[in-house]
């Protein structure tokens, strides 16, 4: 029988004498040594700026569809107060756009036009913030777990290295067991991360391609004939 082997039948023995898998697993996770903590604080780090996320994009997109609908019926009807109030009193990245344009009527149309993308762009980053962390987690987090399987299979070897005659598979379970829970941990951290980064990313893409549609409607409103 080989060490793994071994190891893996004294676990079965003391789950099928303990109080059932949950402790079975929590121990196994406990054994994942020092890195353990910093994989831990990125897998919150990195549900925490889901969360976070996912709520702002949903909000920031949630414009009501009868929205243009009504500037466009303001603006043709020279009421441009109402326009505006009508922006202040919606909270989304396209409101605060056509309010942008709306306070420009009477300038150049490039003029208009420029002052909706400055305003967009400042959107986009508020969409964006911190989806690079995310990134950064996906792609970090797989490290750290290779870095633990490289320090546990250290203490494996020098475990090995210390012991005179036969190697006892519980002197090299520390090391064993760091290596692989660090490994499986990371992986499965970093594959979160990635991907409710794609995730979101494909939602701050939609909310863009709208914002960029209702730009130029607003523009194509402004050149209708009053």
């Amino acid at each position: 029988m080989t060490i793994i082997q071994e190891l893996a039948a004294s676990d079965t023995l003391n789950v099928s004498g303990g109080d059932g898998g949950a402790l079975f697993w929590f121990d196994l996770l406990l054994k994942g040594g020092i890195w353990l903590i910093p994989l831990i604080a990125l897998w919150i780090t990195a549900i925490y700026i889901f969360f976070e996320r996912y709520r702002h994009i949903n909000r920031a997109s949630k414009t009501p569809f009868e929205f243009m609908d009504k500037i466009k019926n303001l603006v043709l009807a020279g009421d441009i107060n109402g326009a505006k109030l009508l922006c202040s009193q919606t909270e989304s990245p396209i409101a605060k756009m056509i309010e942008k344009g709306i306070h420009r009527i009477g300038s150049p149309l490039k003029t208009i036009e420029a002052s909706i993308e400055n305003v967009g762009k400042i959107e986009v980053y508020k969409l964006e913030k911190n989806l690079s962390m995310l990134a950064t987690i996906s792609g970090a987090a797989p490290m750290v777990g290779f870095l633990g399987t490289v320090t546990g299979m250290i203490q494996a070897f020098i475990a090995i290295a210390q012991e005179e005659g036969s190697v006892s598979p519980k002197l090299l379970s520390t090391g064993i067991y760091e290596a692989m829970i660090t490994t499986a941990l990371g992986l499965v951290v970093g594959i979160i991360a990635y991907l409710g980064y794609n995730y979101l990313v494909s939602r701050v893409q939609k909310a863009i391609h709208y914002m960029e549609y209702t730009s130029v409607d607003f523009i194509d409103l402004l050149q209708e004939p009053q």
